[in-house]
């Protein structure tokens, strides 16, 4: 009768590489995670640019709101831009959540 083994997976086992000679393993780490993670730096910084030009439409559009200038225009203008600020802020968490 053979045994049943569990198997195991061999990846979580293997040894961690080691940085190359001449290579510090602070930067090695750093280089790993992005090759993990492609742009993750770009990918936020857009992000917040985005969310910060939606914020300053906002601000426009909630002044034209409050002065009382073209409502049919401005409100629907308004809820894009806050669309536009929601969903960079869900980019920017999700983004943030993911492991390196």
């Amino acid at each position: 009768m053979a045994k049943n083994r569990p198997t195991q997976n061999k990846s979580a086992n293997a040894p961690k590489p080691s940085p190359p000679s001449g290579m510090s393993p602070e930067r090695y780490a750093r280089l790993v995670a992005e090759a993990k993670a492609p742009y993750k730096g770009l990918r936020k910084f857009i992000y917040g640019a985005f969310g910060i030009s939606g914020a300053i439409g906002a601000f426009v559009f909630s002044m034209q709101i409050l002065s009382g200038r073209d409502l049919e225009q401005a409100l629907p203008n308004l809820a894009v831009q806050m669309g536009v600020i929601g969903l960079m802020v869900l980019f920017f968490r999700l983004e943030s959540r993911k492991a390196p």
